[in-house]
Formats: C-alpha cells, sequence, structure tokens
C-alpha cells in the first residue's frame, strides 16, 4: 500500500516508519504492482507503444506518461504527477529517476541509451550470479550483457545470489574486482541501490567465490526456505 505522511513523505505499508501514522492513501498494492509495472516496460522496453519521445538517455516526459496510461486504460483516470513520485522515491530497489518533470529507469534496458549514472563511491567488490554451466565459460571468456544492453552487478554477494535465484536455485557467484576496472578505464556506474552496471568485465578480473564464503551466503539466504 502506498501512502503519504505529511511530516515524513511517501511509505509503502500501513503506517509511517518515522511516527507510526496511518498518513494518506494513495494507492493499493495492486495499483502499485500494476502501475509499476507498466513504468518498468515503457521505461526499459517499449516507450514507443505509448507514442513517448524518450531522449538519449532514456528521460521521457511524466505528464506525457500519465496521459498515455490514462488514454489506454481508463481505470486509472485518477492517478497525478504526485501517485509517479511516490512510486519512484519509495521503488525499494531504486529502479527509477525523477527530475524536473521527467522520470527514467536507472537500469534493465533492452535497447541502447546513454545513461549518465553517478561512478563514485563504487565497492571494491562487487558480485555477478550465474548457473554452474555458465561459470565457467565466463571465467575464461568474461562477463557480456546478454538479454540487457549492459552488465549488471550487485552490490553484495546476497543481493547477487538472491537475483540469481530467479533462474536456478543455487547460483555460483562471481567477485569482480572494481579497482583494476577503474585502472583499465572501464567505467562502472551507481544505477540503484544494490545495482551497478558497466559494459564488460574481462575475465582475468573475474573470481569464482570461495567454497566456504559461499556455503555461507547459501545458508544465510535459505535459512527460511523449509519452514
Amino acid at each position: 500500500m502506498l501512502r503519504e505522511c505529511q511530516e515524513h513523505g511517501y511509505f509503502r505499508g500501513g503506517a509511517c516508519p518515522v511516527c507510526n501514522e496511518e498518513g494518506k492513501f494513495l494507492m493499493s498494492d495492486r495499483e502499485v504492482d500494476q502501475v509499476g509495472r507498466t513504468m518498468a516496460g515503457v521505461l526499459r522496453h517499449f516507450p514507443e507503444r505509448f507514442d513517448l519521445k524518450m531522449d538519449v538517455r532514456g528521460w521521457v516526459d511524466v505528464r506525457d506518461f500519465i496521459n498515455a496510461l490514462t488514454e489506454r486504460q481508463p481505470r486509472y483516470h485518477w492517478l497525478r504527477l504526485h501517485h509517479i513520485v511516490a512510486l519512484v522515491q519509495t521503488d525499494p530497489k531504486g529502479r527509477y529517476q525523477i527530475s524536473n518533470g521527467r522520470m527514467r529507469a536507472t537500469y534493465g534496458h533492452s535497447f541502447e541509451v546513454e545513461l549518465d549514472l553517478p561512478t563514485d563511491n563504487i565497492p571494491e567488490k562487487l558480485y555477478y550470479p550465474a548457473t554452474e554451466e555458465e561459470a565457467g565459460i565466463l571465467l575464461e571468456n568474461g562477463i557480456k550483457p546478454a538479454d540487457r544492453r549492459m552488465v549488471h552487478l550487485s552490490r553484495s554477494a546476497s543481493d547477487a545470489f538472491n537475483a540469481g535465484r530467479v533462474r536456478t536455485e543455487k547460483p555460483v557467484i562471481l567477485e569482480i574486482s572494481t579497482p583494476e576496472m577503474a585502472d583499465r578505464d572501464i567505467e562502472v556506474q551507481r544505477a540503484g541501490k544494490t545495482v551497478f552496471i558497466t559494459k564488460e568485465v574481462p575475465a582475468d578480473l573475474v573470481r569464482r567465490m570461495a567454497d566456504e564464503e559461499f556455503e555461507h551466503i547459501v545458508e544465510e539466504n535459505t535459512a527460511g526456505d523449509a519452514e
């Protein structure tokens, strides 16, 4: 549920996490999910389906998006600018930006886009999940984009493990050395709260996480699976 606290701004859930007040209702969980899925699709994959003009850096006009959505799906006739601002500001993964009446996705694009995201405060290690079959290939050839235009790396091994579980029950975790990437002028950008993007990772900067470390990550992230 999406709500607004008069004192502390937008939040998701039944009560403001700061003052515990109920706040003003904005959107139901179902509406958050459906509008959010449409936003992700439009901003990452098909702006042309909504006749939206997107610039080279991935920005579209927010009001144009709202008008296009409400025209195609009249049940969202109530949707206003503050609803989109609230969705963006409370997105748990930080997948979007909104500024000066425009918005964009910060990662996950299936088409070419020239993102100008921050390149400072990059952790010394980032992580990438792979299947057992993929791991050997990536260790030998490096990591290159697959179904997306950029390689997506995770802030922590746990983040990578959970991202990888979408594809395989027990993903292999690969570690990437970012200082060495910087030494070779390979840019890494901060794209979300836990996601970083780059064009590719050379093979000699990738290593498989040690078995002992990996088993700790597995145990930490699967402890509640059998409950």
